[in-house]
C-alpha cells in the first residue's frame, strides 16, 4: 500500500515517506491533557492536528487506531520530579476527590473537542486506571539495570542507559555532558538521585498525598513519564506508527518515553514517527497558565475574554488553527482570529456552490474539454500535493482557495461550464467537498438566531396583515406551518407556537 504522504520526523530530524509498520493498519498516539483544569486555546491544537492527520490517513484507505490519553496522576508541578501533584493540588483546593476533578474537566474537555469538530479517539486511556501496566514496566527496566529504588521510589539511570543502550537526547538533539553542565547545581535536595539527569519512574507517596497505590516498593505513584510508554505498548504494541504532542513535551517527557521503552523488554523507540506541533503564542509568548495569557476554549467560545473582544465559534478556532502548517508557531490576536473567519466562511459558501454549478440547459460542451480538464484537475490535485508534504493544511487551504475562484467564475458565467467535462467537474468538485468537510473536518454553522428570525418574521406578517395585503399574510402563515409554527392572532398582538 503505497501513498506519497511525507511527514517531518522530529527522530530523523527530516521528512520522511510514510510508511507504517504493518500497513494497512497504523497505529497513532497523541499526549492528551492533564485533567486539572478547564482546557485552553494551546490545548487544542494538538488535538486538531491529530484530527486531521487521522482523517486523512482514513481517507488514504489506512485503518487507524488514534489513542489519546487522559493524564490523571503523576503530573509534578515540577519537570525535576518535585512539587505537588496537579491532580491532587487541584483537589485539595476544591475540597473534592481527585476523580471528581479529573471526571469534570474530562467531560469539559470532550465537550469542547466535539464542538471543534474532532472526532473522539478509538481508545481514550487514563493513567489511573493502568497503574498495572506501569508497574510492569518500572519492574523490567528494574531488571534490565536501569531502574533503581530509593526508599520506595524508584529512578531512571539516565548514564547507565545512554552508555549501554541508546543516547539520552537523540530526539531532542541534546548531549548528556550539556544536560550536566546545566543540572549540576540542581543535585542539592535531590540525594535519593544517583544523577541530577535521573528521572522518577515511581514515587513513593508522602503521608499526605492523596492519590497512592500498593506497589513492590511500597505506596506510591507513577511518574509522569511512565504512563504513555505503557499505554501506548499496551493499546498500539511496542511500535506505533506515530507518536506526538506539542514541541514543548519533546523534552524531557517524550525523551523519557523513549528510553523507558528502549530500558524495558521492548528495545524500541517506541514510535516510527515522532511529530511535534508548534505552540500558540500571545503577543509572541507561549501561552500558559502560568503566564496567565491563555483564553479558555469555553470563554472563547462565549466572549469576550481578556484578551479577545468578541466571541469566537468553535468552527472559526478550527480553521484558525489549520491556516497554519502545524510546525509553525500561531499567534492569536482578534486580527486574526477575524481574518480566520472571514476565510472559513468563503469555504462554506463554496459547499453552497457546489450543487448550483450545473451547464444551463440546452448548452452543449465544447467538443475538445482536454486542456481546460487538466487545469481543472490540476487545481484540484494541488489540495492533496499540500497535505501530502507534512500536512500541510495552510497550502491545503490556499490551493481550496484557488479551486475555488474556479467555481465562481464558473457560476458567475454558466457557459463557462461548456468548456470542461463532466467527469473532470465532478471530480473536482468532489475533492473540495471531501477535504472541506471529511479531511479538514469543518462544517457549516448555523449563524443565525431561529428566535430573531421567526420575530422578524411575525413583524412581516403584523405589516402585512395592517396593510390587508391578504395573500402575503396567507403565504407567511403556510411557510410557517411548514416548519411546524402556527401563529396566533392575539388582541395583544401577534405570537407564535408550535402546531401540536
Amino acid at each position: 500500500m503505497q501513498h506519497p504522504l511525507s511527514l517531518y520526523n522530529t527522530l530523523t530530524r527530516r521528512k520522511d515517506p510514510f510508511e507504517p509498520v504493518n500497513a494497512p493498519f497504523v497505529g497513532v498516539y497523541l499526549c492528551g491533557p492533564t485533567v486539572y483544569s478547564e482546557a485552553h486555546l494551546g490545548n487544542a491544537r494538538g488535538p486538531v492536528v491529530f484530527d486531521v492527520l487521522t482523517r486523512y490517513l482514513r481517507h488514504l484507505g489506512y485503518t487507524v487506531r488514534y489513542v489519546r490519553n487522559v493524564t490523571d496522576v503523576g503530573h509534578l508541578e515540577s519537570d525535576a520530579d518535585e512539587g505537588e501533584d496537579k491532580m491532587a493540588k487541584a483537589a485539595r483546593a476544591q475540597r473534592q476527590e481527585p476523580m471528581q476533578i479529573a471526571q469534570h474537566f474530562v467531560n469539559l474537555y470532550r465537550q469542547n473537542m466535539l464542538a471543534l469538530g474532532c472526532l473522539p479517539p478509538d481508545i481514550e486511556p487514563q493513567a489511573s486506571g493502568h497503574i498495572t501496566e506501569q508497574i510492569s514496566m518500572v519492574e523490567e527496566i528494574i531488571a534490565n539495570g536501569f531502574g533503581y529504588e530509593v526508599n520506595g521510589s524508584v529512578y531512571f539511570d539516565v548514564p547507565r542507559y545512554n552508555a549501554e543502550r541508546e543516547r539520552y537526547g537523540k530526539l531532542s538533539n541534546r548531549s548528556i555532558d550539556d544536560q550536566l553542565a546545566g543540572t549540576r547545581d540542581t543535585l542539592a535536595g535531590q540525594d535519593e538521585k544517583r544523577s541530577p539527569l535521573d528521572f522518577a519512574i515511581w514515587k513513593k507517596a508522602a503521608p499526605e498525598h492523596i492519590m497512592r497505590w500498593p506497589s513492590p516498593w511500597g505506596e506510591g505513584f507513577p511518574g509522569w513519564h511512565l504512563e504513555c510508554s505503557a499505554m501506548s505498548r499496551k493499546y498500539l504494541g511496542q511500535l506505533s506508527d506515530i507518536h506526538g504532542g506539542g514541541l514543548d513535551l519533546m523534552f524531557p517527557h517524550h525523551e523519557c518515553e523513549i528510553a523507558q521503552c528502549q530500558g524495558s523488554h521492548t528495545h524500541t523507540d517506541e514510535s516510527r514517527f515522532w511529530v511535534h506541533h508548534n505552540l500558540i503564542t500571545v503577543d509572541g509568548t507561549k501561552m500558559s497558565k502560568s503566564l496567565g495569557n491563555f483564553v479558555l476554549l469555553g470563554d472563547m467560545f462565549k466572549g469576550p475574554t481578556a484578551t479577545l473582544t468578541q466571541a469566537y465559534s468553535p468552527m472559526v478556532v478550527r480553521f484558525f488553527l489549520l491556516q497554519a502548517h502545524y510546525r509553525s508557531p500561531v499567534d492569536v490576536s482578534d486580527e486574526a482570529l477575524q481574518a480566520a473567519r472571514k476565510g472559513y466562511r468563503k469555504l462554506m459558501n463554496g459547499l453552497r456552490l457546489l450543487d448550483k454549478l450545473q451547464l444551463p440547459e440546452g448548452t452543449e460542451r465544447a467538443a475538445d474539454t482536454e486542456k481546460p480538464d487538466a487545469e481543472l484537475r490540476k487545481l484540484a490535485a494541488d489540495i492533496f500535493t499540500g497535505l501530502n508534504d507534512d500536512l500541510n493544511t495552510a497550502r491545503a487551504v490556499a490551493s481550496l482557495f484557488n479551486l475555488l475562484r474556479k467555481f465562481n467564475g464558473f457560476f458567475a458565467n454558466p457557459a463557462t461550464l461548456g468548456t470542461v467535462s463532466e467527469a473532470a467537474l465532478q471530480e473536482a468538485l468532489h475533492s473540495y467537498r471531501t477535504v472541506v468537510t471529511e479531511v479538514l473536518g469543518l462544517q457549516d454553522e448555523p449563524r443565525a438566531n431561529a428566535e430573531q428570525l421567526l420575530e422578524l418574521t411575525l413583524g412581516f406578517y403584523q405589516e402585512a396583515k395592517t396593510a390587508k395585503a391578504y395573500d402575503k399574510v396567507d403565504q407567511i402563515r403556510a411557510a410557517l406551518k411548514g416548519q411546524g409554527i402556527v401563529i396566533k392572532d392575539l388582541k395583544t398582538g401577534v405570537d407564535w407556537a408550535y402546531e401540536e
